[in-house]
């Protein structure tokens, strides 16, 4: 299937609600079965476009069409009603982790700060029946310091004969679909073998936390609530560790906007809770978040670490500056008046394919590109940053980058839970499990030049 650029028809690839009064759902919610006020209207099937699909080109088989069209509130509330039946061998364990770049939209939607707006979505999740909720900044800290050491190791490695570089992230599932679906080889070889944050997150709740708590991975239902459309595919597509026996990491993903139509039509007078932690009784005590204007941070974190580890220079302001436009930034470390690295964020696809187009010539000066698909970066995710007509809400979205810029930074390597995690659940940083578990391949298509012709 493709999308209505390719055909003139619609993707069946994911749901996004485009109209809020035809609704369409079996599973009643919870406040539907207790007869509440301000009961949950079932979401809307949706219709997908372009401006959505970043993934194009025959990119999603009829199983995965299936599959995909069940990630949506409908299953979340068919697992909290399940919880409410007497048959207890089908009860599961509601498990949400919340990505940091969702919490903005939660804050400017409801008028909160962000460390009031967590709280609140906490509780209400909570008051729904969801047992658990979790921040992924602790799977983002996983991500960067794996992509940290890869890129270190690919700068030593690199040579005419043996090219390893640019690296490019692996953190955007867009893109990486775009990359293994559409380009294939060598664009593939070029990407950073750390898995994302959400598939860090997948491990860590169904294999650690699982321990943690005397569960078996099949009783412990885990949801992703995150930015994008694209994090819906990528729960389908994750390699699975054996240690979670064929459960997949994140059994559902719910865009930021989903869970904040559900809110509304819910109890916002509900009590406010703090943020879970894997360990144990311990509550987040704050919102933190790494130094990326409008991501994970990847790229100014690897830059201060390559800087320190392969020329001994302390990076303490990581300067951008832009190129073509906004999307497509530069950052460079000079040493005796020569350039020894050259990093770049390109976000949007019209960025992504000049890269592409520079990099397949030889033209492409640069040692790392921290990729993302969305334009204006994973604040702009089409799960939140849109109005009702479907267009992306500027305002909004300056809104959501002004709250995101006030979160405190926080480094990964600071993290004295990441540390112990690497030592009693990964048996060492550079251990066989830690590269199981915190590692990925990537599918190996060839593909014709035809494929980089696509205007986006």
């Amino acid at each position: 299937m493709k999308c209505e650029h390719c055909t003139r028809k619609e993707c069946s690839k994911k749901t996004k609600t485009d109209d809020q009064e035809n609704v369409s759902a079996d599973a009643p919610s919870p406040a539907q079965e207790n007869g509440e006020k301000g009961e949950f209207h079932k979401l809307a099937d949706a219709k997908i476009f372009l401006s959505d699909c970043l993934a194009c080109d025959s990119c999603v088989t009829a199983e995965e069409g299936v599959q995909l069209s069940q990630q949506n509130a409908k299953d979340f509330f068919r697992v909290l009603n399940l919880n409410k039946k007497c048959d207890t061998s089908k009860h599961k364990v509601l498990v949400v982790s919340v990505c940091p770049q969702s919490l903005p939209y939660f804050a400017a939607k409801f008028n909160l700060s962000v460390t009031d707006a967590s709280r609140r979505l906490c509780g209400f999740l909570k008051s729904l029946g969801v047992h658990y909720v979790f921040d992924t900044t602790i799977a983002a800290d996983f991500s960067i310091l794996e992509s940290q050491k890869e890129f270190v190791r690919r700068y030593r490695q690199h040579s005419e004969e043996e090219r390893t570089l640019p690296m490019l992230t692996s953190a955007c599932p867009g893109w990486v679909r775009y990359a293994e679906r559409v380009l294939g080889r060598p664009i593939t070889a070029h990407l950073c073998t750390a898995k994302s944050p959400q598939q860090v997150m997948g491990s860590l709740v169904k294999d650690y936390f699982a321990r943690q708590q005397n569960l078996s991975p099949e009783k412990i239902f885990h949801v992703i609530v995150a930015p994008c459309y694209d994090k819906k595919l990528e729960a389908l597509q994750e390699s699975l560790p054996p240690a979670l026996h064929g459960s997949r990491g994140a059994d559902c993903v719910l865009t930021s906007g989903e869970i904040a139509q559900i809110m509304e039509q819910g109890d916002l007078s509900v009590r406010d809770a703090a943020v879970d932690t894997l360990f144990g009784d311990l509550k987040e005590d704050k919102v933190t978040r790494h130094d990326g204007a409008s991501s994970d941070g990847h790229l100014a974190h690897i830059f201060r670490h390559a800087a320190k580890e392969l020329f001994n220079e302390d990076v303490e302001e990581v300067t951008y500056r832009a190129l073509r436009n906004k999307d497509f930034q530069e950052v460079t470390l000079e040493k005796n008046g020569e350039v020894v690295l050259r990093f770049a964020a390109a976000y949007g696809f019209r960025n992504i394919q000049n890269m592409i187009l520079k990099l397949k010539k030889g033209k492409f000066p640069f040692h790392f590109v921290e990729v993302l698909a969305c334009a204006g970066g994973c604040l702009n995710g089409r799960g939140q940053a849109q109005t009702p007509d479907g267009h992306a809400d500027k305002a909004l979205l300056r809104q959501m980058e002004g709250i995101y810029a006030d979160i405190p930074v926080r480094r990964p390597e600071s993290s004295a839970h990441v540390q112990e995690l690497y030592q009693e659940w990964l048996e060492g940083i550079n251990s066989p499990k830690a590269r199981e578990v915190l590692h990925t391949t990537y599918q190996s298509q060839e593909r014709g030049a035809h494929s980089l012709d696509i205007k986006w």
